[in-house]
């Protein structure tokens, strides 16, 4: 889970404390530039806390990098050149941490080519942060369609599926898809992961949950 600034001013020693201060001011100093120059679009120019990006884990501890990474990105307003050039130069920890924040930041769709590379691989790690509030915001339905089987492919828990009741509700595509990738495991004496009955479910009980249209009102003829 992400943590706020405060929470981790509380968990950090001073030298990490003064160091994130640090990061967080180059932050939002290239955060109030202006960013018309081309050298700001380029996107081999990197700012300053850029750099401190990457040592996020080295300064404050691995057990804190998703959150400072995450803190970086927001007070920066990071662009999709920075988001794009941290994600493709970045270790898979960096990476993870560009696609848990993604919501967070104002790019609209235009991040997308970054959540469908997470879900080509089968690092688990990117899979789960992959399918958080950006894609569940994001995803077309059959890019959504096919992150959920992602998920279960890789076992993935299905609770990393951010807004899952309810892009679910009513999916008889998703349903469809489900049952065939059951009946594939079966057939190859594989075992179905409990989450696709858990999907499924979702499909069914939200589509037989609807309500019955109320009867018509009676006229004066009836």
């Amino acid at each position: 889970m992400l943590k706020s600034r405060e929470e981790l001013d509380g968990e950090l020693g001073g030298a990490a404390r003064a160091w994130l201060d640090e990061a967080l001011a180059e932050a939002a100093h290239d955060a109030a530039r202006t960013r018309s120059g081309p050298a700001a679009d380029s996107p081999y120019a990197a700012p300053p806390w850029e750099l401190r990006y990457a040592a996020a884990g080295r300064h404050c501890g691995l057990e804190h990098a998703d959150s400072v990474r995450c803190l970086l990105l927001v007070e920066a307003r990071a662009a999709l050149p920075s988001v794009t050039r941290l994600y493709e130069r970045g270790t898979a920890a960096e990476r993870r941490a560009v696609l848990l924040t993604l919501h967070r930041l104002a790019l609209g769709p235009s991040a997308l080519p970054l959540v469908e590379d997470a879900l080509r691989t089968n690092d688990t790690r990117l899979v789960a942060a992959a399918v958080g509030p950006y894609a569940a915001a994001h995803l077309d339905a059959h890019g959504w369609r096919h992150a959920v089987l992602k998920c279960l492919f890789t076992e993935v828990p299905v609770e990393a599926v951010a807004e899952l009741a309810r892009r679910a509700q009513g999916d008889t595509e998703l349903a469809r898809m489900l049952r065939d990738f059951a009946a594939e495991r079966t057939a190859a004496g594989r075992t179905v992961p409990a989450g696709l009955r858990t999907v499924l479910a979702l499909t069914e009980a939200t589509a037989a949950a609807a309500p019955a249209p109320a009867p018509a009102a009676p006229t004066e003829e009836s």
